[in-house]
């Protein structure tokens, strides 16, 4: 799976422990909480959350089907956590913050639901201009002249660091920093199935997308598609992706 390698980076940066009771928050189809419950090797507890349902039925499955009984899947609304004070000894979020629409109240409950010396992890994606958007809703702009929707724009709020130090630190961290880590962003498969899939999971490029005119969609899907055949190995497109990981302590 493309998300694979940043699993693996949140769950490493998370300096996770047997025992410890963990929050994933915006943990969409199950991951890095099914990683985590794996790494605790049936000890301690992992609890992932999203506030939709349809992808926590999809993560809850998976995590059966790996036989975990140390992960929960709960419905849950970062801006008002359902859990008493000092309660987790980590909390991550993979790709989920760019999402929330009020950072301050959200990471402030994260701080919260924190044990004292407890560790938030996250990531976030960086800068718009890396090859995977280059090579996706870069070349529709260049060909349509259409204009990024903010829904799109917010996706990479953090791509600079220091932005997400300063609102951890706003909201009580004692330590808190971000850095931007090159990590691998691979699509399994043809160039043709990778540019599906974007436009079907980057709701947050929908409106633009949905601008391309009919009688230009087919040349905008070909200029697309051969962007990305200059990343092709193999069977495989494979970018380096730029992402915000961020680090902090109650």
């Amino acid at each position: 799976m493309m998300g694979t390698p940043l699993t693996n980076l949140i769950v490493e940066e998370a300096h996770i422990e047997p025992g410890m009771r963990v929050l994933d928050i915006a943990c969409g189809t199950g991951e890095p909480a099914i990683s985590i419950a794996t790494k605790l090797s049936g000890t301690g507890e992992v609890i992932a959350t999203d506030i939709s349902p349809e992808p926590l039925k999809v993560g809850e499955g998976r995590a059966q089907e790996r036989g975990l009984t140390n992960i929960h899947f709960q419905i849950a609304d970062a801006h008002q956590l359902p859990f008493e004070d000092r309660q987790f000894d980590r909390v991550t979020s993979r790709l989920g913050l760019m999402f929330f629409n009020e950072l301050p109240k959200s990471v402030r409950e994260i701080h919260r639901v924190l044990k004292p010396g407890g560790r938030f992890t996250a990531v976030a994606w960086g800068p718009i201009e890396q090859p995977y958007f280059d090579t996706t809703i870069g070349v529709v702009q260049r060909l349509t002249g259409g204009e990024l929707p903010q829904s799109g724009l917010n996706m990479f709020k953090f791509g600079q660091t220091g932005v997400l130090t300063r609102a951890l630190l706003e909201a009580g961290f004692s330590r808190a920093s971000d850095e931007l880590r090159d990590v691998e962003w691979t699509w399994p498969g043809l160039p043709e199935d990778a540019w599906k899939y974007f436009q079907s999971v980057t709701i947050p490029f929908t409106p633009l997308l949905k601008s391309i005119p009919a009688d230009r969609k087919a040349a905008v899907d070909r200029a697309v598609i051969s962007a990305m055949l200059r990343h092709c190995d193999g069977d495989q497109v494979r970018f380096s992706g730029k992402f915000i990981l961020a680090y902090s302590t109650r």
